[in-house]
């Protein structure tokens, strides 16, 4: 098993290598040229700027039973369809069951914002979500690993 963290704007990166180093999980932080990242136990691979190309960068590299954490819908489709383990920012598996309602509410959000209807904005992250989204990491981990 490898970790594999969707960099770009991903605001658990620190989080995920800590708790990969406990558990002795390979950790490979995909990000393109506009972040600085380094990392002494992780894999820093760097990307170019256009659009997708962590996620290419992923689904190319990862097997089956990878976990990949990323807030990218678009990506956690086509993780799972390489039967990858996928967890978003907040600590939430992306599973098979619930995959198709969460890109069908990505593309009613996208067409709102197309036609200036829709103008929600996310609320501020907050430290507790970390907390969370590491709960549910440690949590995930044991499970698969026991």
């Amino acid at each position: 098993m490898r970790i594999f963290i969707d960099a770009d704007g991903c605001p658990v990166v620190e989080e995920t290598v800590n708790i990969a180093k406990l558990f002795k999980i390979p950790v490979t932080i995909v990000k393109n040229y506009a972040h600085v990242i380094n990392n002494a136990y992780a894999e820093v691979v760097t990307v170019d700027l256009s659009s997708d190309s962590a996620d290419y960068y992923i689904v190319n590299h990862m097997k089956k039973g990878d976990l990949v954490v990323t807030q990218d819908n678009g990506l956690a489709a086509m993780a799972l369809a390489k039967e990858g383990i996928v967890l978003n920012q907040n600590g939430y598996i992306i599973d098979n069951d619930n995959i198709d309602a969460m890109l069908s509410t990505r593309h009613i959000h996208r067409e709102l914002r197309q036609r200036g209807i829709y103008a929600g904005k996310a609320r501020k992250r907050v430290k507790s979500n970390n907390k969370s989204y590491e709960v549910t990491l440690k949590n995930l981990l044991q499970e698969l690993l026991a």
